[in-house]
Order: structure tokens, then C-alpha cells, then sequence
């Protein structure tokens, strides 16, 4: 029994796209971290507002 299956090799990365992984990285953590200082920032403004 047959079952005319092509398997590729996983080594090959026949789909990956050539892109800077360190960019990438350095990319999500400074976009994660201006995202968590707006927030704390918008967090303080409102607690000033609510307390005043």
C-alpha cells in the first residue's frame, strides 16, 4: 500500500523569509516598552484627575 506522499526536508526553510531577527527583536521590545510608558503615563495622569 502506497500512499504517494512527497516529503520535504525540514532543514531545507524552503518558506522563510530572509529578515534581521535581531531587528526584529529589538524592534518588539522598544515598541512594547514606548507602549508601557504611554500607558503608565495615561495611568498617572488619570489618578491625578480622579484624586484632585
Amino acid at each position: 500500500m502506497d500512499a504517494n506522499v512527497h516529503a520535504n526536508d525540514p532543514r531545507k526553510h524552503v518558506n522563510e523569509e530572509p529578515r534581521n531577527d535581531l531587528f526584529d527583536l529589538m524592534a518588539g521590545v522598544g515598541g512594547m516598552a514606548l507602549f508601557m510608558t504611554v500607558l503608565f503615563a495615561a495611568m498617572v495622569i488619570i489618578k491625578f484627575i480622579i484624586s484632585g
